[in-house]
């Protein structure tokens, strides 16, 4: 949730930074909707007032006996008027929070305006692999290696769904201990958080009330994580924090639960894009001053695994208007997919200043005393993998149908080489 106070005081600058969303917000329709809302509270507050006046004087005039009919006839008149101007209140406030609830949070500064065709690669790590000779697709790779069952997949749950079985099982679960491994080490506690989670998780997240659709819904209100992200940002929901404890870093293993998937197009073919996919993400609440030195931290962190696998990908910086809704800056780390001549997400980097904080009522109290701050908050997919098997089946596959395993994953049990099946 945008700062109210931010809106008040520098409107244009709000609107500037929407409009870089490609979002043209009715901010001044909201400052006088503010004012009539803050009008109203104090009309309330002041009856309010005015009805504990009349009843301390009631209680005063029947210890002594003294007549009070005419207080009672001013307390019934009260009475009427507060219920009114709570009425009203309550309408003007729920107005107020849908307006706050739909802005997403403002890009930051150096993010440039427009949508995905505005994105920048800041970097790029490797070259693409050149064979000679006829290179097969991951579906063919995974096909041929026996690692993955997408007809029994389908005949389990439906389209968007497949099963790792032999080889590819070993490798999806090499390459989630692998990281986990990584980020404890680096000194991430690791959690394993629960799958299904309240609306409120949600709205913390910022994927409430606007995304609420896009999430698989249970009968009793609860929805399954699309990211463990939803998860970690409120493990702190409602706490203020003493400084010291900043900052916290935390890890968790999540299968991610989405309804859109793919389709039968080349592009998400495979396990490039389904309904369930396995992630590995990472978690900061950090002190406002500490978050841009976070974001890097993370950048690095998803870097390096990809580097450590041997594959070829590059660093996208994404446009305000392919930035999600709650993030106000976010890298993407993409690899690169030969069978498609294009690069595949498979971390997204993000800082969420004091957006999901705001709305989560996460603060810190700052060591010197002094009122409590809203903690800045990031994540990082650390990493996803549906799109990492495709890319290290297509980048390291030889010319006898065979594929070389990263030399990190086979600490796990993995053989050197996958074989046909």
């Amino acid at each position: 949730m945008l700062d109210v106070t931010l809106i008040r005081n520098h409107p244009e600058q709000v609107r500037d930074g929407l409009r870089k969303r490609g979002l043209d917000a009715d901010i001044p329709a909201f400052l006088a909707l503010d004012t009539e809302f803050r009008e109203a509270r104090t009309a309330v507050e002041r009856l309010r007032g005015e009805r504990r006046r009349i009843s301390a004087e009631i209680a005063a005039r029947r210890r002594t006996d003294a007549p009070a009919d005419e207080l009672r006839g001013e307390a019934r008149l009260l009475a009427d008027q507060l219920a009114a101007a709570e009425a009203d209140l309550a309408e003007l406030a729920q107005r107020h929070q849908e307006f706050l609830d739909g802005l997403p949070n403002l890009p930051d500064d150096d993010v440039v305006a427009g949508g995905k065709e505005n994105n920048q690669v800041v970097g790029a790590v490797g070259s693409p692999p050149e064979f000679g000779f006829a290179a097969k697709d991951h579906v063919r790779l995974t096909q041929d290696l026996g690692l993955v069952d997408h007809k029994r997949g389908t005949a389990l749950a439906g389209n968007g769904y497949w099963i790792y079985r032999g080889d590819g099982a070993a490798l999806e679960w090499a390459l989630l201990n692998h990281f986990l491994d990584a980020h404890r080490r680096a000194g991430y506690e690791f959690v394993l958080p629960p799958h299904l989670l309240t609306y409120e998780a949600g709205y913390t997240a910022g994927q409430f009330p606007k995304f609420a659709d896009e999430v698989f819904r249970t009968d009793d209100g609860h929805f399954l994580l699309p990211t463990a992200e939803t998860a970690l940002v409120n493990l702190h929901r409602g706490e203020t924090l003493d400084e010291r404890e900043l900052p916290r870093g935390y890890v968790a293993y999540t299968p991610c639960y989405r309804k859109e998937s793919g389709s039968h197009r080349t592009a998400e073919r495979g396990t490039l894009r389904g309904h369930q996919f396995n992630k590995v993400e990472l978690f900061q609440f950090t002190r406002p001053q500490d978050s841009d030195a976070a974001h890097r931290e993370l950048l690095a962190r998803a870097e390096e695994l990809v580097a450590g696998l041997g594959l070829h990908y590059r660093v996208t910086q994404l446009a305000a208007g392919d930035t999600s809704p709650a993030q106000a800056k976010t890298y993407d780390v993409e690899v690169w997919l030969p069978s498609l001549g294009a690069y595949a997400e498979v971390s997204s980097v993000s800082n969420a200043r004091a957006y999901q904080a705001r709305r989560g009522g996460i603060r810190y109290r700052p060591e010197g005393g002094g009122k409590a701050v809203h903690v800045h908050t990031l994540n990082a997919s650390g990493l996803a993998t549906s799109r990492l098997l495709p890319a290290i089946l297509e980048q390291h596959q030889r010319a006898d149908g065979t594929v070389a395993v990263p030399e990190v994953l086979r600490r796990w049990g993995l053989p050197e080489v996958l074989r046909p099946a």
